[in-house]
């Protein structure tokens, strides 16, 4: 039973910055915009977060240096994508390799260097003492706890409320969205910005909790995963959470099959192996639609175009 609780516990801390990244995604492409650049704005947001936390001992300011980084590198791919309206996959891929390049060179002074202060776990009164799930889910760090209250709170606004709705309405049909007095450049605009925001924070839950150090390129293709988990999750928050800690327990398993004497890179790769899958069934445009991919996804909105 002890395995058991450990093997839910690292699940849950592997897949909680794959959650937070497709939570983001989910919201910008529910609006109608594909960003592709999350694995550079995850990695942006790890290298931010790790040096604002070094020079302040404030993880928290880690926190939101990191989210405010994500937001203003999507904003980049907002612009590009919906005001300039340039194709969203190239704009995408170049903020992936921006993100790259840009925090290898701000960050290089900082590789290796260990966390001089760490975010403390806090298991939750009660919760944490529940047999099996109870250490496994209600025993860890706040931005664990922060992951299942996006969850909620998304799944809860996209479904239950009028911005939902409207965000919905502009992801499958625009013209008709704005025809109805919604403010779809505005609608997008936000969910591209929520999900720069929240990838940042996926970086820098990589850095300051996960492997408390920076080192170059350690999203390694984690960015790449959590786009493949919109599309496994069917763009539904709720979903997302069960698809991020199974991909989570993929990369826990690992360290229990060495034990055992079995190749742990057998199984590491089958997370990306499932992603080339995934995405190779995103890029089918028959395909999405079958598996209710928002109809506007990837399309840019031109408002002379809107039928009266």
């Amino acid at each position: 039973m002890a395995a058991t609780e450990e093997l839910i516990r690292v699940a849950v801390e592997a897949g909680t910055p794959l959650l937070l990244a497709t939570l983001g995604e989910i919201y910008a492409e529910r609006s109608g915009v594909l960003n592709l650049g999350v694995e550079g704005m995850m990695l942006m947001g790890a290298a931010t977060g790790f040096m604002v936390t070094f020079v302040t001992h404030n993880p928290l300011l880690g926190v939101v240096a990191a989210a405010v980084v994500g937001v203003l590198l999507s904003l980049v791919h907002a612009f590009v994508s919906i005001t300039l309206r340039a194709n969203q996959v190239v704009s995408g891929l170049a903020l992936t390799m921006i993100g790259l390049g840009l925090s290898s060179l701000i960050a290089r002074k900082f590789v290796g260097l260990p966390l001089p202060v760490r975010i403390p776990t806090i298991p939750i009164p009660g919760l944490s003492q529940i047999p099996i799930i109870g250490p496994g889910f209600f025993n860890h760090d706040p931005l664990v706890y922060f992951s299942y209250a996006c969850v909620a709170i998304l799944w809860y606004v996209l479904y239950k409320t009028k911005m939902g709705a409207a965000i919905r309405a502009v992801g499958e049909n625009p013209a008709a969205a704005d025809a109805m007095g919604v403010n779809v450049f505005l609608v997008r605009y936000l969910c591209v910005a929520l999900g720069g925001g929240l990838a940042g924070i996926a970086g820098a839950y990589l850095s300051l909790v996960y492997a408390p150090m920076w080192i170059e390129n350690m999203t390694a293709g984690r960015g790449w995963i959590a786009i493949a988990l919109v599309v496994f999750a069917l763009w539904d928050p709720l979903r997302a959470m069960i698809g991020a800690y199974l991909f989570g327990g993929l990369e826990a398993a690992q360290f229990t099959l060495q034990a055992r004497g079995i190749d742990p890179s057998l199984l590491g790769m089958l997370p990306y192996i499932a992603t080339i899958i995934v995405l190779l069934i995103g890029v089918k445009e028959t395909l999405r639609k079958r598996i209710g991919a928002p109809a506007a996804l990837c399309k840019p909105y031109y408002r002379e175009e809107r039928t009266l």
